[in-house]
């Protein structure tokens, strides 16, 4: 299995995994890179970045119900880290209602709200999408 981009004629299918696991959706566009782990037919998880100079923020994971436990979590997160470091992204910020422990087991600190970039505090996911009450966090990559 491999992590791409998400293509035109996936991207539904990415979305309806995304609201299947009650994640945010509805400001997911082209501001947004969406990835995927596909089988040879179908997808199995995503994750995303949005991302300004040295700043990204994750977004977006998720893991099929049925895939969950098989380290497919790790290697999108792996994936996107790669993919940041490769892009000059210096730091990676997220915010989590559920997966918080998951991340704290990958190198992610909780941080407040007050510590975040002004590129993170002007995405939809920051100011609105997600709950005050999620749990924000950040990885330095370099």
């Amino acid at each position: 299995m491999t992590v791409s981009p998400v293509s035109t004629t996936t991207y539904e299918n990415a979305i309806d995994l995304l609201a299947r696991a009650n994640l945010p959706v509805q400001d997911i566009g082209e501001h947004t890179e969406l990835f995927e782990l596909k089988t040879d037919a179908e997808i199995i998880g995503t994750i995303g970045l949005e991302h300004n100079g040295t700043v990204g923020l994750l977004r977006s994971l998720s893991v099929e119900e049925g895939s969950r436990g098989k380290g497919y979590g790790e290697q999108l997160v792996g994936f996107l880290e790669e993919t940041a470091k490769a892009r000059g992204i210096e730091t990676l910020y997220l915010l989590t209602t559920t997966a918080a422990a998951f991340f704290s087991k990958r190198g992610y600190l909780v941080i407040g709200r007050e510590e975040v970039p002004p590129f993170v505090k002007q995405t939809t996911e920051f100011s609105s999408v997600c709950p005050s009450t999620a749990t924000l966090m950040r990885k330095q990559l370099v």
